[in-house]
C-alpha cells in the first residue's frame, strides 16, 4: 500500500521529504519485520485473551510425557496471531502487483484456512481427530496445483539469462573485499524457464523439462506434467513436516524463523543482478520483493515466540503450523531453491522421517515377530523425534534449543552452497 502511494505521489510530482525510502526493498523489509513484531507481541495478547474467553483450550492426549498435563487447557489456534502478523505488514509494505507477493498471500490464507477448520473441529466440535486427513491432503494438493500453474504459465514469472561474455568487473579493495565497477548485462526479455538450483554442483542449474527429453522440441510445452506434481509433493511434504514438528513449546516457530532468514538471503541475492552474477546463480526479476514478505514472516515467528516459548501461553495449532510449512515450501519453489529444502528444513525433514520410520519398523516387526515384540522393540521411544528425547528424560527447553542450534547450522550450510560447488 505504501509503495503504491509512493508511486502515485511520484507520478503526480508531489515531493514529500523522506517518502522516497519506500522504493527501497531493504527499508520496506525492515518496516515489515518491525510492524510484524508489534502485531504479534501487542495484539497477540488480545487474541490470547479472546481465545481464553471462548475457551479455545488444547485437549492433550495422555502420552505419559513430563509436563504434559500442565498444558491442558492452554489456548490453541494461536496461528491467527502469526497469520495476521504476516498478512498486515505485507499488505502495507510490499508491492501488491507483484505476482510472487500475490502467490504468497494466497498460499498463506489458503493453508491457514485449512488449519483453522481443523482446529475449529477439534475445539468446538470436540472431535479430537479434527479435519479428516483426506480433506487436508485435497486442500494441500489444491494450493500446490495453483502454485504450480502460476509458476509455469504466468508470463510475469521469468528468469533472465546473462548475455554471453558480460561479466561483472571487480576491483579488489583489500585482501578480502571487492566492489563492482560495471554491472552485468542480462537479456532484455526474460524467459519462462523451469530451471532450478542444484546445491554443491558447479554449473548448478537443472531444467525439469530435461526429464521429458524423449519428446524433443515439445519437452518444454509438456514440462508441467513433471513440474506441477513436484510442486504439489513439496508443498504437502513441508507443510506436514512443520505440523509434525509443532509438538513442544517454541520448536516450530523458532525453527521457522531461522528458515525464514535463510530464505530471505537467498531471495535477495536471486533478485539482485550483481549478486546473482557474482554468485553465478539464476537472476529472477522481481523476486527481490519477496524479501518484504519473508521479513514479515520472520517477525511473526519471533513475535509469536514471545508467548509460545516455554511455558507456552498459546499454541499455534494447525492454523499456524500448516501455514508456516506451506509458506516455506512455496517461497523456496518461487526462488528456485526447492532442492535445498532438505538442508534448509532439515529439522522438519528429520521429524517427518522419524514418524515414517517408526511406523514402517513397527509394521515390519509386528508382521514378523508379533504385536508384543513390536511394541517393546520400537525404533524410537516415541515419534516424532522430539518426543523420543522427552521420553529419555531431556527437558523440552533443552530439546528446543539444541534443535534450533542444528537449524542454524543447516541454514549456514544452505547459504554456503552458493559458493561450495
Amino acid at each position: 500500500m505504501f509503495y503504491s502511494l509512493y508511486s502515485w505521489l511520484d507520478e503526480m510530482h508531489y515531493h514529500i521529504p523522506g517518502i522516497g525510502v519506500f522504493k527501497y526493498i531493504s527499508f520496506r523489509a525492515a518496516m515489515a519485520i518491525f510492524v510484524s513484531l508489534i502485531i504479534s507481541m501487542v495484539f497477540g495478547k488480545r487474541i490470547i485473551r479472546l481465545l481464553h474467553r471462548l475457551q479455545v483450550g488444547e485437549t492433550v492426549r495422555d502420552l505419559s510425557l513430563p509436563g504434559q498435563k500442565e498444558k491442558e487447557g492452554t489456548p490453541t489456534m494461536g496461528g491467527l496471531i502469526i497469520l495476521s502478523a504476516i498478512i498486515v505488514p505485507t499488505l502495507l509494505f510490499a508491492r501488491l502487483s507483484n505476482v510472487y507477493i500475490i502467490l504468497m498471500l494466497v498460499s498463506t490464507v489458503w493453508l491457514g484456512a485449512i488449519g483453522f477448520v481443523d482446529d475449529y473441529i477439534k475445539v468446538f466440535k470436540k472431535d479430537k481427530k479434527g479435519l479428516h486427513g483426506r480433506f487436508k491432503i485435497i486442500g494441500q494438493i489444491g494450493i500446490g496445483l495453483i502454485v504450480g500453474c502460476v509458476l509455469f504459465f504466468n508470463h510475469n514469472v521469468v528468469v533472465k539469462e546473462k548475455i554471453s561474455g558480460s561479466n561483472t568487473q571487480l576491483l579488489s579493495m583489500t585482501n578480502e573485499t571487492t566492489v563492482p565497477m560495471s554491472l552485468p548485462k542480462y537479456a532484455e526479455n526474460g524467459t519462462n524457464s523451469l530451471k532450478t538450483t542444484i546445491p554443491f554442483v558447479k554449473n548448478n542449474e537443472f531444467d525439469y523439462s530435461s526429464l521429458l527429453c524423449f519428446l524433443g522440441d515439445k519437452a518444454k510445452n509438456w514440462a508441467w506434467l513433471i513440474f506441477i506434481p513436484i510442486v504439489i509433493f513439496i508443498v504437502t511434504a513441508v507443510s506436514n513436516g512443520a505440523n509434525v514438528t509443532d509438538g513442544i513449546d517454541g520448536l516450530a516457530s523458532g525453527t521457522s524463523a531461522i528458515i525464514g532468514v535463510v530464505l530471505g538471503i537467498l531471495a535477495y541475492v536471486s533478485g539482485n543482478t550483481v549478486f546473482a552474477d557474482y554468485l553465478n546463480i539464476m537472476y529472477i526479476p522481481n523476486s527481490g520483493e519477496l524479501v518484504v514478505f519473508i521479513a514479515a514472516f520472520v517477525g511473526a515467528c519471533v513475535g509469536f515466540l514471545w508467548y509460545n516459548a516455554f511455558p507456552a501461553q498459546v499454541f499455534m495449532g494447525d492454523t499456524g503450523s500448516l501455514a508456516l510449512g506451506g509458506i516455506i515450501a512455496v517461497f523456496a519453489i518461487a526462488i528456485r531453491k526447492e532442492l535445498l529444502i532438505p538442508i534448509i528444513c532439515g529439522v522438519f525433514f528429520v521429524e517427518s522421517i522419524s514418524v515414517i520410520l517408526q511406523v514402517m519398523f513397527f509394521k515390519y516387526r509386528k508382521k514378523k515377530f508379533g504385536l508384543e515384540f513390536a511394541q517393546s522393540h520400537r525404533l524410537f521411544l516415541m515419534a516424532p523425534l522430539h518426543h523420543h528425547f522427552q521420553k529419555k528424560g531431556m527437558h523440552e527447553s533443552k530439546i528446543v534449543v539444541r534443535f534450533l542450534i542444528i537449524s542454524i547450522m543447516l541454514g549456514v550450510l544452505a547459504i554456503a552452497t552458493l559458493k561450495l560447488r
